[in-house]
């Protein structure tokens, strides 16, 4: 209970924010490493706030883009006993012990939910958002965005063809809530169309 109140607290400062989620084991040679910090760059010179979970890879990428463009840098970060640390990019950090805490958190209040390729831990914090907003926990207006059509369109496909199509467990106009970019700049148009659109 403690880490939501506090959790709650930090995050009300906070404005404008965008929340990038990706894999804690890609380094700086991974085109998306590159790619997540040229997003958290233009989203800096936007006006936005950058939150990441506040680690080493793509979560250190955005958060160093941020940091380079001027922008607040935000890190909500895990004890873990392998891989999570904060990262040097990061203004303002707040850790959490339990991952349920910190998750809600990376999902509270965002304006995009940006999806780098990642492992369990990336697809966890993906569908979850997903499911909030297929159930209207959370607003459709704000899009989940899946960066790299070459990582994530094989796993599209298959849920639109056996989850979908063959099964009929997920309705096709529940996959309007996720966009495929391969783009910086698409990627921020679709952030910059729904902070206008929610002004």
């Amino acid at each position: 209970m403690a880490e939501f109140v506090e959790g709650f607290e930090f995050l009300s400062h906070l404005k404008k924010e965008v929340s990038v989620f990706g894999s804690a084991r890609a380094t700086s040679a991974d085109k998306y490493y590159r790619l997540a910090k040229d997003l958290g760059y233009k989203c800096a010179k936007g006006g936005f706030t950058m939150i990441t979970g506040g680690g080493p890879g793509i979560m250190e990428a955005a958060n160093w883009g941020a940091f380079e463009g001027g922008g607040d840098s935000i890190g909500i970060n895990i004890s873990l006993p392998i891989e999570q640390r904060s990262n040097p990019y990061v203004h303002r950090s707040m850790g959490f012990h339990y991952f349920f805490t910190r998750k809600v958190m990376l999902s509270a209040s965002s304006q995009a939910y940006i999806f780098f390729p990642g492992g369990f831990g990336t697809l966890d914090e993906m569908f979850e958002i997903i499911t909030l907003i297929q159930t209207g926990k959370m607003s459709s207006e704000v899009p989940v965005i899946l960066f790299g059509r070459d990582y994530w369109q094989p796993m599209l496909a298959w849920i639109k063809a056996t989850i979908c199509e063959e099964h009929r467990f997920v309705e096709k106009k529940d996959l309007e809530i996720i966009h495929l970019v391969d783009t910086v700049e698409e990627a921020y148009q679709l952030i910059k169309k729904t902070h206008e659109r929610l002004l």
